[in-house]
């Protein structure tokens, strides 16, 4: 990493600090750069003042109705009482397990909070019907489900809702006295729970975008009912929340959203390595905060989450910004920072919980303005739900795989394979379409708590290692809340590695005419349509047998062929 200036600065009460952002090398430049104008533009008091007119006049309309997240830590807390009550009430009639069905910042949020308190939430944003299934056969007769969707017509959890009524009913479970809802007033959502008598009904800020929502009801409820004390939550945000707002150099969060933003020649690949930061899966959430918030008209951030060891860290590529979530030092005067530590790795963040996402939230709002684009809007999500839609709706035959080996059939988007007969050759013809400032995009469409997790555990890194380049891994569908807006809309310089399955259960839905198994596979199509669509490569790997999946796995997670 190149030499460059040094900013360390933090947030909270004189006894000690509460977040912390080191800056240097071309991080550190791009604060020095940036940060000055910021604050004579005063954008940190203006964005606490939800000024909508900060990102552009074509995105101040839906600015207006998108800031409502900078309050949260205050116009929460109404939410604490009757929770706490809910939960009692819960805990009375022996129903103490969670299940959350939600998808993007449904579920992301509540999965950070609840695994960094070392509470129990099983998390259901899948549509892979041996993770429903499994989520289904854990003992209903202790189970409240908290179905979470901004819009009410999420097309996952609206059908995980169908299967568990019918479920608690087949076991003869009241089934709408074990549902709560987390919604925006007046939704399909809130009609239908309203009408079905159901247990509880959260409304939502409806000036609050889904990947900003960390700290409204749908972060709130779930991790409350699991056992969070989430009252401390609003406290840590609420003790930066004023400095945030503060037009000085010293905010950190101007100091985080100049280095995502303002370095030049652009970083724009986000490596996120979590370094003992103690706040459980943070880069997944920050992941798609980032993506669906810049990833647009061509430009964005990529975030790649990382373990140790990642080969994109170890002699980072020019386009490659390291970020490392480090733990909150005692420290108030920044002094537990390692000066080494910080220059090897550009920037690092630590914090508590509630302080650190709304720092994120801030410094990815910053980082919008610093790249011209509306950081609130999600032009290209709704393009992968449409083909799904179609999909389900005509249900064509399959498309007939190009080749099968070993048990997986290989599909390809148009003019990418040139009459290979190996999966090897086809993945070998894969990368080398991927450019020189390109990532590579894994995609599965699995049972990500199963089997498949632990045999594709390797493949990310190993790719990574075999190509030079960034390589993030994804589960669908969860991932379409995620980074699929930063595939279509981001740069076109990805190229898509889709790996998919045949599930063991068969999961049927209530009152549709397709089942979980269908719906997986249509989304799965769905997404691979539109990205082809736009030019990008895709190569789809679908597993026909459970003896395959362990050959594939080790034939990516190894060395390039000779």
């Amino acid at each position: 990493m190149s030499a460059g200036p040094a900013t360390v600065t933090w947030a909270g009460p004189e006894e000690g600090a509460v977040v912390e952002v080191t800056a240097t090398g071309d991080a550190g430049r791009a604060v020095a750069a940036h940060v000055p104008d910021l604050v004579a533009e005063k954008v940190a008091s203006r964005l606490a003042a939800q000024d909508p007119d900060l990102w552009g006049p074509d995105a101040a309309a839906e600015a207006a109705v998108r800031l409502g997240w900078t309050a949260l830590h205050e116009t929460s807390r109404p939410l604490l009482e009757p929770l706490a009550r809910l939960r009692e009430e819960l805990r009375a009639e022996g129903v103490d397990r969670v299940v959350l069905c939600g998808m993007g910042g449904s579920s992301l949020a509540p999965e950070v909070i609840a695994a960094t308190a070392g509470a129990q939430l099983t998390v259901l944003d899948s549509t892979d019907p041996d993770q429903v299934h499994r989520a289904l056969e854990t003992d209903l007769s202790r189970t409240v489900v908290v179905v979470s969707s901004k819009s009410g017509t999420t097309l996952e959890t609206d059908s995980q809702r169908r299967t568990f009524e019918a479920a608690f009913t087949a076991a003869g479970i009241d089934a709408a006295s074990r549902f709560v809802v987390v919604t925006d007033p007046g939704s399909a959502l809130q009609q239908a729970a309203a009408a079905a008598g159901y247990r509880a009904v959260f409304e939502a800020d409806p000036n609050v975008g889904g990947r900003f929502s960390a700290l409204t009801a749908f972060g709130l409820v779930p991790t409350a009912l699991a056992g969070v004390d989430v009252g401390q939550l609003l406290d840590e945000a609420a003790a930066v929340a004023d400095v945030f707002a503060q037009d000085t150099d010293a905010n950190p969060a101007l100091v985080l959203g100049a280095a995502l933003g303002g370095t030049s020649p652009r970083r724009d690949k986000i490596v996120l390595r979590d370094a003992g930061s103690g706040l459980l899966h943070l880069g997944d959430w920050a992941e798609q905060l980032i993506a669906e918030s810049t990833g647009k008209s061509g430009t964005g951030l990529l975030p790649v989450v990382v373990d140790d060891g990642a080969p994109e860290l170890a002699d980072p590529a020019p386009d490659v910004l390291p970020v490392v979530l480090t733990p909150l030092t005692d420290e108030a005067d920044g002094g537990g920072t390692d000066p080494g530590a910080a220059e090897a790795t550009e920037v690092t963040v630590s914090g508590t919980l509630g302080a650190t996402l709304l720092l994120w939230e801030h410094a990815v709002a910053i980082a919008g303005r610093l790249l011209g684009i509306n950081p609130f809007d999600q032009p290209n999500v709704e393009s992968a739900k449409a083909a799904t839609r179609g999909l389900l709706e005509s249900t064509p035959p399959p498309e007939p795989p190009a080749f099968e080996d070993s048990g997986v059939e290989v599909r390809a988007s148009a003019g990418l394979l040139h009459g290979e007969t190996a999966v090897a050759d086809a993945v070998a013809a894969l990368l080398a379409t991927l450019p020189e400032d390109g990532y590579l995009a894994v995609m599965a469409y699995l049972d990500r708590e199963g089997r498949a997790a632990d045999l594709l555990a390797g493949v990310r890194p190993a790719l990574a290692a075999r190509t030079g380049r960034p390589v993030t891994f994804g589960w669908g569908p969860r991932f379409l809340h995620s980074t699929g807006q930063y595939h279509k809309g981001g740069p076109a310089t990805g190229v898509f590695l889709q790996v998919t399955g045949s599930p063991v259960d068969q999961v049927q839905i209530p009152g549709r005419d397709f089942d979980f198994a269908a719906l997986i596979a249509a989304q799965a199509a769905g997404d691979a349509r539109v990205l082809a669509e736009q030019g990008r490569p895709v190569l789809r790997l679908h597993v026909t047998s459970a003896d395959a999946l362990p050959w594939l796995a080790g034939l990516l997670s190894g060395p390039a062929p000779r």
